[in-house]
């Protein structure tokens, strides 16, 4: 049993949408990188009495990508690639957490397009504090890189140089933050 950081308390923290961001980056023609967003639609953090007691539930909505360019927004929702319009929901399931040293590694299932794999979410806790309206707040950045392939985003394009248009390793990190329920 691990405890807990200095100033974490057990209890339930739910993810403030408007203050937290679920972003992502991908290779591009392989020498440029595009980044994204996706919309938060909840979160909730369950901190145990410990670390390894702890828990983490969220769904994205990939209905809400945001690219800095509404043509690619809607070619990445469209079948294509994860086809928000039958899958307009990514969901991560914490199935283990454990602590590596300062940081914690967030074990669990990531679904996209339909598809669930496990996943590592290197998360750093950011601390605690206390809002202008009195909310016990806690922050927590977290990230992975996932195989695109892996959820069946298979589409791409040759290059006339080599290579495809858009890489199979995708960046996910998460900037959260948490209000006491």
């Amino acid at each position: 049993m691990t405890a807990l950081p200095n100033g974490l308390v057990a209890g339930t923290y739910n993810a403030d949408p408007s203050h937290s961001t679920a972003a992502f980056v991908v290779r591009h023609a392989g020498i440029s990188k595009v980044r994204g967003t996706l919309g938060l639609n909840s979160a909730t953090i369950t901190i145990g009495e410990d670390v390894e007691s702890s828990t983490v539930v969220a769904e994205l909505d990939a209905t809400a990508v945001n690219t800095g360019s509404p043509d690619r927004d809607a070619h990445l929702t469209s079948a294509d690639f994860w086809d928000a319009e039958k899958n307009p929901t990514w969901t991560f399931t914490s199935t283990s957490v454990s602590s590596d040293g300062d940081d914690f590694i967030v074990t669990g299932d990531l679904t996209i397009n339909g598809v669930t794999k496990s996943v590592e979410l290197e998360t750093e806790f950011d601390g605690t504090a206390v809002d202008a309206y009195g909310n016990p707040r806690a922050g927590f950045e977290a990230k992975t890189e996932i195989s695109r392939k892996d959820f069946g985003l298979t589409w791409n394009v040759a290059l006339e140089a080599g290579g495809v248009l858009v890489s199979d390793k995708v960046k996910i990190s998460l900037d959260i933050s948490a209000i006491k329920a």
